[in-house]
């Protein structure tokens, strides 16, 4: 049931004794934190909406759709470039998300668009903004059923 208490007591938490971290154990946890901070959240905002964010920039919004009683999410995330360039655009998704596996790759017969792929999975696509040039769009469809079968382990 409490799996983790070998790792907490490793960094010096015990239940019932006072947590005292050595200089080692500090440094251990205020690094954590930083990568912690650094990595992508949700922050809600009223409603149903809510705010993705790195650290303290807002990078993009989520939003949700109920329509038909099937909720979905749609994540959408602006990205701001100097020129359009696929590879650069999948280094920042990959270091955005947190995922080297992520893959962009230029759409057959469209040039407003890409495609992106986690490995060989479709997972969303990125728009290309013609009122700024370089700036895109990256949307991806969250189904409700997806994040179900996720929390459930399927």
């Amino acid at each position: 049931m409490h799996n983790n208490y070998g790792d907490l007591a490793a960094l010096g938490i015990e239940k019932g004794k006072p947590f005292e971290p050595d200089v080692r154990i500090k440094r251990i946890l205020e690094e954590a934190a930083r990568v912690g901070n650094a990595q992508m959240r949700v922050v809600p905002k009223k409603g149903d909406d809510a705010d993705v964010m790195v650290g303290e920039e807002r990078i993009g919004g989520l939003t949700v759709d109920d329509e038909d009683d099937d909720r979905s999410y749609n994540l959408e995330i602006k990205i701001a470039m100097r020129e359009r360039n696929l590879k650069a655009l999948e280094a920042y998704l990959q270091h955005n998300l947190g995922n080297e596996n992520i893959r962009v790759q230029a759409r057959p017969k469209k040039n407003d668009s890409a495609e992106v792929y986690l490995g060989e999975e479709y997972i969303g696509v990125l728009f290309f903004d013609d009122k700024e040039k370089g700036s895109c769009f990256f949307e991806m469809a969250i189904l409700g059923l997806d994040l179900e079968e996720a929390q459930s382990g399927g």
